[in-house]
């Protein structure tokens, strides 16, 4: 029983420090695609950096207009992984509330 704990709590703590895991770049492309109100089309990301469980990354759109956005990533076993929503803000300005117009 012991022995059993600690494999799951190391397992747990792997999968929770890792966005690298949990974040895939079809949820990247899905959530910068719904924040900014474009289609996946309409768009590049590059600079990718996976900081524990937030991933960072930049997004040109194709009129070249730069975003700062980040998505945090986590995972457990009753939901596997949960990517949130992507929040934007161009280079120089803070990032505005997805929730407030």
């Amino acid at each position: 029983m012991f022995g059993k704990k600690i494999v799951t709590i190391i397992l747990s703590m792997t999968l929770f420090g890792c966005a690298s895991m949990v974040v895939k770049q079809k949820d990247i492309e899905k959530k910068t695609a719904l924040a900014l109100g474009l289609q996946k089309s309409d768009f590049t990301i590059s600079d990718r950096a996976d900081d524990g469980l937030q991933t960072n990354y930049v997004v040109t759109t194709k009129t070249g207009k730069k975003y700062n956005c980040y998505v945090e990533g986590s995972f457990s076993f009753g939901t596997g992984g949960v990517v949130t929503d992507a929040i934007c803000s161009e280079p120089g300005k803070p990032a505005k509330n997805p929730l407030q117009k």
